[in-house]
């Protein structure tokens, strides 16, 4: 059965059919969320959300749209929400004093988001995972979106409310840096790719 047809079920009231929805995207919208985010516990916290949000806003819903691309808006609205609110975490401010004894404001890291303290995943993907969390969020959306998540470019420009050719030159900019950063330590995982032809 379609995700369509299954969203229609749940919309008429079929609790199942929702619980299908659930365990066919769960996996890989947890891949995209950590691919984006790097962090397993919050992750998890807002592919619970996505659903919950799913679960209230399904009569909200309309076949005219693929319920994947509905259902990873809600995903990626909320991981780069997210995002906003980890990097503004990521720097406390505190005042100090120099030697004229003028105010300013140091920057101190904070480490906790470090995606590599989750050694559950396997060595590969700490490194792949590292390399994404150096390139420009922008980058990382879209090459986890088409190179993970392996939507379609019309989707992608979809969820993220790009044009199509911004899109293909985000994903090309995107893997070309992954690739300088990992080129030493797997050189074989994106020579493969190919350029996405840009639109005019």
């Amino acid at each position: 059965m379609s995700d369509e047809d299954l969203m229609e079920q749940f919309q008429a009231g079929t609790v199942e059919a929702f619980n299908i929805l659930v365990d066919r995207y769960s996996e890989r919208l947890m891949h995209y969320l950590y691919g984006f985010l790097g962090d397993t516990k919050r992750c998890e916290d807002l592919l619970q959300e996505t659903f919950l949000r799913v679960y209230r806003n399904r009569h909200s819903y309309q076949r005219i749209a693929k319920f994947s691309t509905w259902l990873y808006t809600i995903a990626g609205n909320l991981a780069r929400s997210e995002y906003r609110k980890r990097k503004r975490r990521r720097m406390y401010s505190i005042q100090s004093v120099n030697r004229d004894n003028e105010e300013y404001e140091l920057a101190i890291p904070d480490e906790s988001f470090s995606p590599d303290r989750h050694t559950e995943s396997t060595l590969q993907d700490k490194y792949i995972q590292e390399a994404l969390d150096q390139i420009p969020p922008d980058f990382r959306e879209v090459v986890v979106l088409r190179d993970i998540q392996q939507l379609a470019y019309d989707e992608i420009a979809e969820i993220t409310g790009l044009p199509m050719g911004t899109v293909k030159s985000r994903i090309n900019r995107g893997r070309t840096k992954l690739q300088v950063l990992l080129k030493d330590i797997y050189p074989f995982l994106i020579q493969h790719t190919e350029a996405e032809p840009e639109l005019n």
